[in-house]
């Protein structure tokens, strides 16, 4: 067996010896409430320090149970190294979590009356990210200022442009912005102060690095239009852009105006413990040929390939929308690859060369013929590419959320699914050979059925001749896109109405114009 896959299997021991650890607490001494008591250390197995991490605790009734002065959301908590609960009576079951590269430590514990005692837990790390290159980020975070450094850390995050503004909310009305909006702490964790967000009729965009807010108009006006607040703050700094869903109705009109620097394929849809599977807000899905709780997320990428289908390479990302979604920061996460030393300016180049990987469980780390994705391979015309597959594949929880298949994605389509247990076997997938100009990348997928848990490689591109693919079925896709979404454009003022059309008018041409390019059915 291959040591890449080998490396995907040994956390499972270990995480089975993490829970044994973790023993019902019977014992008491008096202490001076009815309630019991129970003090939490938590440390890092192979430096004994205590260290931050997550905390899912269930009361007898099976219910969420948050503890107060702490970091706190929807179903879960941050525990700071060391935490005291004050419980009433009962079993209570919980799951410790730090991140995708520490294994999940599960256990239960029972508080008798007046209890008062303490445990240690300990959380390993099975694979360090980082240490091969590999740095973490969450696009889409909407927590208070106070707790992002906890929550980062919790999390073993590095990089976090953190929302404090957004349409008729601004973290900076009452009191001046930070002197410093860009905070590097704990070595090599950094979070920007001001993103923020703008919400329109036609969908939701990001902005990152701004040096102040937006002044943004109303959520339900398509006046004035998304695309010009986009061209008023690029005109003010060196602003990224992402878009946060793949289908929001104008998607077709930022592509072409340019507006967009990045794509959120996994996005807050994607929830730890279930999906939003609809499209509210934006274009929806076939539900014919996107069925059931993956529909949503299927239908994402699918936008996404129609879009590399037309030549175009925007780099995807990922975000968990903590804060606003029900999930922790850090659930969805965006791996850049970052050559020798780390700084977060290196982070976001590496973003923009989409050397990426996506993910929620498994952590991939591609090298095809030794290079990391967002590479372009190129012939000449009337020559053949052979390009071979390196993945080292590791995931924190394999006997809960196994990995089912590996997929291989040419342009689009399935090219190769490879079971797992079959991979496991050989540890390699199969050659890729390539006579015309393309795009590939690699998926993986878990059997969680609630959600949709996987992991997806930025794409490598081909070119053969030193061309690019355009599909006439992709570009017609978003030109009937165009159409459909400037139906619903009807302002009262003509001259509001001629202002938000004009950039709709010019996605037209642009597809249009990609239209009559194609050397793609």
């Amino acid at each position: 067996m291959s040591d890449r896959v080998l490396r995907s299997l040994v956390p499972a021991a270990v995480a089975l010896a993490a829970w044994l650890a973790i023993l019902p607490l019977q014992h008491a001494r008096v202490a001076l409430a009815g309630n019991g008591h129970l003090q939490i250390t938590v440390v890092d197995k192979a430096t004994g320090r205590p260290i931050p991490c997550r905390m899912h605790l269930k009361n007898p009734a099976g219910r969420p149970r948050l503890p107060k002065k702490v970091p706190a959301w929807d179903d879960h908590f941050i525990v700071p190294g060391k935490i005291n609960l004050e419980l009433p009576t009962g079993n209570y079951s919980f799951e410790m979590e730090r991140g995708l590269e520490y294994l999940v430590v599960r256990g239960h514990f029972t508080i008798n009356n007046f209890a008062d005692d303490s445990k240690e837990v300990e959380m390993q790390r099975f694979i360090d990210m980082a240490g091969d290159g590999w740095w973490s980020g969450d696009l889409d975070v909407r927590r208070p200022v106070r707790d992002v450094e906890l929550l980062m850390q919790a999390e073993d995050l590095h990089v976090v442009p953190l929302q404090t503004w957004w349409n008729g909310h601004s973290e900076w009305t009452a009191r001046p912005p930070a002197e410093k909006l860009l905070v590097r702490f704990d070595g090599n964790r950094y979070y920007h102060l001001m993103a923020g967000q703008q919400t329109g009729p036609g969908g939701s965009l990001l902005y990152f690095s701004l040096p102040a807010p937006l002044k943004l108009g109303s959520e339900t006006s398509e006046f004035p239009p998304t695309s010009k607040f986009v061209e008023e703050a690029r005109q003010r700094a060196k602003v990224w852009i992402d878009s946060t869903r793949p289908y929001w109705w104008d998607l077709p009109v930022w592509v072409a105006n340019h507006d967009i620097d990045s794509l959120q394929v996994v996005n807050g849809n994607i929830g730890r413990n279930k999906m939003v599977a609809n499209e509210a807000g934006g274009k929806p899905r076939d539900k014919r040929l996107f069925p059931g709780v993956w529909g949503n997320a299927q239908w994402s990428q699918e936008i996404y390939f129609h879009l590399l289908n037309c030549g175009l390479r925007i780099p995807p990302t990922a975000g968990s929308g903590s804060g606003v979604t029900p999930n922790p920061v850090g659930y969805n996460r965006v791996y850049v690859f970052v050559k020798g030393d780390f700084s977060y300016e290196k982070w976001w180049e590496g973003l923009r060369a989409g050397r990426v990987v996506l993910t929620n469980g498994p952590l991939l780390q591609p090298s095809v013929n030794g290079e990391p994705p967002g590479h372009t391979f190129q012939a000449e015309k009337g020559e053949e590419l052979e390009l071979e597959i390196g993945l080292t594949l590791s995931i924190r929880d394999p006997e809960q959320q196994p990995i089912d298949y590996l997929e291989i994605i040419e342009n689009g389509e399935v090219a190769h699914s490879i079971r797992f247990r079959d991979y496991e076997k050989s540890g390699k997938l199969p050659k890729l050979r390539f006579r015309q100009s393309g795009w590939f990348l690699v998926r993986a997928v878990t059997n969680v059925r609630e959600t949709y848990r996987f992991a997806m490689t930025g794409p490598y591109y081909v070119e053969i001749g030193y061309e690019r693919p355009i599909s006439k079925a992709s570009a017609k896709f978003f030109l009937d896109w165009v159409h459909e979404r400037a139906k619903q454009i009807q302002p009262e003022d003509p001259a509001q109405q001629k202002e938000v059309l004009r950039y709709h008018l010019k996605a037209r041409d642009f597809w249009q114009g990609l239209l009559s390019k194609a050397n793609r059915e």
